[in-house]
């Protein structure tokens, strides 16, 4: 059965091929990015948001099937505000603006965090405030004056690591409401923010091997995140929903083998 999704930050990387994937499948799907986009809006804002809200209720009356969240940046953006806006308060103020259409559908919600939520680099204190306090301006204004060099990756993890968290906590009273959520978190992968690391950074990833392409020195390819988003926003998963789903190629395994939940 045909359906209708829409994913953000489906211009370029992860998103655009979930995009490919998912209309290859035949079925119709809204782009929602800055720019070369079915609705186009900056999503880093309210007006943005709001406005990418109100367009795919116009453009899906009867309701949605899936809504993937590609849209995000790293610390290479410079902008350690265009983090926390874009990557946590853009992905759960346009969650809960459509929530009502995928209710109408009985649809799901997947978020794209990262992997590195499990490795220990979280500025735990951003996180708390992001899940439990949620004034955007607020804390946009405590981190302002923080230097990007030391901690924009500390807040990119945050913003991941607050994401991941705030959909474990929804996710039972969506569920019971009709609409399940998830996260997918990829490991390192070749997109346009990948190829923006320094060469230190490109040092640290190197550090990190992935397990399936053991002995390539290679990152992992968009289309192997895209082909788990699709299965994720899909009714083949119907039996998952709360779950934080890592797919590095076995990076986190590697790292964290005596975990197991």
């Amino acid at each position: 059965m045909m359906g209708i999704y829409a994913v953000t930050g489906g211009s370029s990387g992860i998103g655009a091929k979930t995009v490919e994937l998912l209309k290859e499948q035949g079925h119709t799907v809204y782009n929602i990015d800055i720019r070369d986009a079915d609705i186009e809006g900056n999503l880093a804002s309210e007006e943005g948001r709001q406005n990418a809200i109100d367009q795919l209720h116009q453009l899906c009356p009867a309701g949605m099937d899936g809504l993937i969240c590609c849209a995000g940046v790293s610390d290479s953006c410079g902008s350690l505000k265009l983090i926390l806006s874009l990557n946590y308060f853009g992905a759960i103020r346009l969650a809960d603006g459509c929530f009502d259409l995928l209710q109408k559908k009985k649809g799901s919600c997947v978020m794209v965090c990262s992997n590195t939520i499990s490795q220990g680099n979280a500025r735990m204190d951003i996180v708390a405030l992001l899940n439990n306090k949620g004034d955007e301006e607020r804390i946009l204004s405590l981190v302002e004056d923080y230097d990007v060099a030391t901690m924009g990756h500390p807040l990119y993890v945050a913003s991941k690591y607050a994401l991941a968290r705030w959909t474990r906590r929804v996710s039972s009273s969506w569920a019971a409401d009709g609409v399940r959520i998830n996260a997918v978190a990829p490991g390192n992968v070749e997109t346009a923010m990948t190829a923006k690391l320094t060469p230190s950074q490109r040092i640290a990833v190197a550090a990190l091997p992935i397990p399936t392409l053991y002995g390539e020195d290679k990152l992992m390819d968009p289309v192997e995140i895209a082909e788990t988003l699709v299965f994720m926003v899909s009714p083949h998963s119907r039996g998952i929903n709360g779950v934080i789903l890592f797919c590095d190629g076995g990076t986190d395994a590697l790292l964290n083998s005596e975990k197991v939940y």
